[in-house]
């Protein structure tokens, strides 16, 4: 089996010229939390993912400590919104690089690359390049899964 085979087709993605603040609405509109970046030829060039938004927002110390448990309430700090100006940046300020993998790709070195880069979504392209879909860990393992002999073949 293919990845092509278990992939989600319709994707959700954004343009390299959208903002930051556009990126946000789609992820709250289209509730997905990664977002591949598109170049004008429909070429995935990097991804923004939820995480990537929510760090906009988070308090600076939360990078230099290393537990958070004591932590019970961020106070004032719940209530700021990261700048007008900073929302209105381009999305590729704050996209990071992206893995792809291609159509044709089996299902064992897709979960594999998943694994070694810690990822829950692969984007999928074309022989082209093009984004042709999405896959995530739960569409993968469930694939592999699903070839395996079931209760009833191993009774009969």
């Amino acid at each position: 089996m293919q990845i092509k085979d278990c992939m989600k087709h319709n994707v959700v993605s954004i343009s390299a010229t959208a903002t930051i603040c556009d990126a946000a609405a789609i992820v709250v509109k289209r509730h997905v939390g990664l977002l591949p970046v598109l170049d004008e030829q429909g070429k995935p060039i990097g991804v923004v993912s939820l995480r990537d938004l929510l760090e906009l927002e988070l308090p600076d110390f939360v990078n230099f400590i290393a537990d958070v448990d004591f932590v019970h309430d961020f106070g004032a700090v719940e209530t700021t919104r990261p700048a007008p100006e900073e929302l209105a940046q381009p999305v590729t300020t704050i996209m990071q690089p992206i893995t792809t993998i291609p159509e044709d790709c089996g299902l064992l070195r897709a979960y594999s690359l998943m694994l070694q880069h810690n990822l829950l979504d692969l984007p999928v392209v074309s022989k082209t390049g093009k984004l042709v879909g999405i896959a995530s860990r739960v569409d993968v393992g469930t694939a592999i899964l699903s070839n395996w002999p079931s209760q009833e073949a191993k009774e009969q």
